[in-house]
């Protein structure tokens, strides 16, 4: 009797075979080229690897393309959250080249794991299977408790990745037994083959394990995400990571967990939308509330920025509760401009600190405005943008988003959005007042500031105008990669 070989096609998974490649050839040039003092090569060689990934997902981009055994899936969401991915990876590693040296972590492992975590990123986003996201989730998360607490001689970068490591394997201990209560409900664990048997049997819309299931993923996924009450290990993890991994951590692993949630409940549980819809509404109001109302107390950015991220968590989830076409491109959209002004934010708080002086008090950025005036205006820039003034990308962000929850009249929920979103002007604007209208206290010299963190800074301002001046083309695109999700 013949053996069959399935078929196996790799051209789907080029751009996650790349990014691994990569991540190993870094790996292995940190251990055979000794530290000289300078080890940014490493970065220049990431850069590399992360754009000849991104080169490798244009000819995959097109009709849905499915490979081993279904578990993973070419369509437009997952490409288009490769993007994502990719770009989150190729500024942060950006902003670490000269960072990095200045914290003591430029070595391979630092880059390999940026990279190892983009991995699992695009897992989650491609993933078909409940088995597969959670592979790409696990292949993240490990990577990022490592760089948390990359900072060996830092207490609070060590406290912080404990923080996170503890908390977030209890989370995933919840994923885990929701996905395994699903598989035991309905036999499979392929995504459109679970919403297919739900469909067949009508009587499992009123199944306790399954609701129980539903429960226990919106707990996991709500970790990664950081909604409310699974928020509480943010502003100190945010706060003692190095502040390139706090970027890539508020960006990446926010993106990823969201693309796993839809994924996971568009696909395979959309027939119980009824049931957890009323838990989303809540969770939005309640994330959107205490990240804007708590951001106000903070005087460290790096926390205030924090809870900004939880709000914003918030935000997206308004659109997760409209459910339609539009929320669903939404927050593709905003996704993609948070990356830019948010991974904008953290590079200006690295540029303006130094060895042994990271210069993170909100009122260490008296009289920058002035003193570094373009980085004065970037900063600007992107709080104004976070906060949804026009003509800016987080404006139309925003618009989008509260625009679908009205189209599905949930008339309240967006305008409890619009109130939380005026509230986060107080204190997004507190940082520019500082920039331009307060006297420093101290004198900040000896700043030196890295080309690439220059360039990363430049581009995400670009990301912030072109986005808010031209959203139709990417809305249009965002809304041509949730074909056939919904």
């Amino acid at each position: 009797m013949g053996i069959t070989v399935p078929q196996i096609n790799f051209s789907i998974i080029a751009p996650e075979l790349i990014i691994s490649a990569f991540a190993l050839v870094v790996l292995l040039l940190g251990v055979f080229f000794p530290r000289t003092g300078k080890n940014d090569y490493l970065g220049y060689v990431s850069l590399v690897g992360i754009v000849v990934a991104f080169l490798y997902t244009f000819p995959i981009m097109g009709k849905s393309q499915y490979a081993f055994n279904n578990m993973i899936v070419a369509d437009g969401f997952g490409v288009f959250f490769k993007v994502i991915f990719l770009i989150i990876a190729f500024l942060t590693v950006l902003i670490s080249i000269g960072y990095a040296r200045r914290v003591d972590i430029d070595f391979g492992e630092y880059y390999a794991l940026i990279m190892f975590a983009t991995l699992g990123m695009m897992l989650m986003a491609a993933g078909t299977s409940l088995i597969t996201i959670f592979l790409g989730l696990e292949t993240m998360s490990i990577a990022i408790y490592v760089l948390a607490g990359l900072m060996r001689g830092d207490r609070k970068s060590i406290e912080s990745a404990l923080k996170y490591f503890l908390l977030g394997a209890f989370a995933t201990g919840f994923l885990l037994y929701g996905m395994a209560l699903i598989y035991g409900s309905t036999g499979t664990i392929i995504l459109e083959e679970i919403a297919a048997y739900i469909k067949s049997k009508p009587e499992l819309l009123r199944s306790p394990m399954i609701i129980m299931g539903i429960a226990l993923l919106t707990i996991g996924f709500g970790f990664k995400v950081a909604t409310v009450p699974f928020h509480m290990w943010t502003p100190d993890v945010y706060e003692g990571a190095p502040t390139s991994i706090t970027a890539f951590m508020a960006t990446g692993v926010k993106a990823a967990g969201f693309a796993g949630f839809i994924r996971v409940f568009f696909s395979a549980l959309g027939a119980f939308q009824p049931d957890w819809i009323a838990i989303m509404w809540l969770l939005a109001v309640a994330t959107m509330t205490v990240g804007n109302v708590v951001a106000i107390a903070q005087t460290n950015i790096k926390r205030m920025l924090a809870y900004s991220s939880i709000a914003h968590a918030g935000y997206i989830l308004v659109a997760f509760v409209a459910g339609n076409e539009l929320g669903t491109a939404s927050i593709l959209f905003y996704l993609l401009v948070y990356a830019f002004m948010n991974i904008g934010a953290f590079t200006v708080v690295i540029l303006l600190g130094k060895r042994g002086e990271e210069n993170v008090l909100i009122s260490d950025y008296a009289g920058i405005g002035f003193k570094y005036p373009l980085l004065g205006a970037s900063m600007t820039i992107f709080m104004l943008s976070m906060a949804g003034i026009p003509p800016l990308g987080g404006f139309m962000g925003k618009f989008y988003i509260f625009s679908a929850a009205v189209k599905a009249e949930y008339y309240w929920l967006a305008v409890i959005g619009v109130l939380n979103s005026a509230i986060s002007v107080y204190y997004y604007l507190r940082v520019t007042v500082f920039m331009y209208f307060r006297e420093p206290e101290r004198e900040i010299t000896g700043l030196t500031f890295s080309p690439a963190s220059v360039v990363a800074v430049i581009i995400s301002v670009w990301g912030v105008l072109y986005m808010g001046i031209f959203p139709s083309d990417i809305l249009a695109l965002a809304q041509r990669s949730i074909t056939g999700l919904l």
